[in-house]
C-alpha cells in the first residue's frame, strides 16, 4: 500500500534510509531537512507499507529552474529508498509512479533527480543535458542528471537546475568519489 507520509512515520523512514543507504547518515538527514525547509512548493512524500510496516519512501522537494523567461518552480526526487529485504519487488517503481502522478496533479512542470540512468530511464526519466537543462554541479555525471517532463512543461522551460540549500548544506550533490563515477 502506498500512502502519504505522516509525522509518526519519520522514525521508520529514517531507519529505512539508513538500511537502504548502508548507514549513510546524510540521506535521512536530507529527508528531515527537506521536509522542514521553507520552499515555494510543499514537499510531496509517500511511504510504501507491507502489513503496516514502512518498507519504502520517496520524497519530492522544491527546486528552481533558472529558465530564460523566468524562474520556474520544479521538484527534485530525492531520496528514494526501499528496505533491502523488500528491494527488487517493484516497490520503488510504484513509489516513483505515485509521486510523479501527485506532482503532475499539482501542475509541476518538471521533476529532476541524480541517479542510475539504467534504473530511472525505465521509469520515464530522460537525460537532462540532451533536453536543454544544465546540472547544478559539475560533480553530477551527465548521464545521472535526469528529468521527467510533466503535462505543465512548456518548451521554453530549459535552463539550470538550482537545488535547495539542504542539498548543499549536507553535501548531497554529485559524486565526491571520482572512482564511483566510472564504475
Amino acid at each position: 500500500m502506498i500512502r502519504q507520509e505522516r509525522s509518526d512515520d519519520h522514525p521508520a523512514v529514517r531507519a529505512l534510509h539508513l538500511a537502504a543507504f548502508e548507514g549513510r547518515e546524510q540521506v535521512p538527514a536530507l529527508a528531515d531537512a527537506l521536509r522542514s525547509a521553507e520552499a515555494p512548493l510543499a514537499p510531496i512524500s509517500f511511504v510504501a507499507t507491507v502489513d503496516g510496516q514502512v518498507v519504502g519512501h520517496v520524497l519530492l522537494s522544491a527546486g528552481r529552474l533558472d529558465a530564460p523567461l523566468r524562474i520556474v518552480d520544479v521538484l527534485v526526487l530525492s531520496p528514494l529508498g526501499v528496505l533491502p529485504q523488500f528491494q527488487d519487488q517493484g516497490i520503488g517503481t510504484r513509489l516513483i509512479e505515485h509521486a510523479l502522478a501527485a506532482a503532475d496533479a499539482q501542475h509541476v512542470p518538471l521533476v529532476f533527480l541524480e541517479g542510475s540512468p539504467h534504473y530511472y530511464a525505465q521509469r520515464g526519466f530522460e537525460r537532462s543535458d540532451t533536453l536543454g537543462f544544465r546540472s547544478p554541479s559539475l560533480r553530477i555525471p551527465p548521464a545521472a542528471f535526469q528529468v521527467v517532463r510533466l503535462a505543465a512543461h512548456e518548451p521554453w522551460m530549459t535552463g539550470t537546475l538550482v537545488y535547495s540549500d539542504a542539498f548543499w548544506a549536507l553535501d548531497c550533490v554529485g559524486l565526491r568519489d571520482t572512482e564511483a563515477s566510472t564504475g
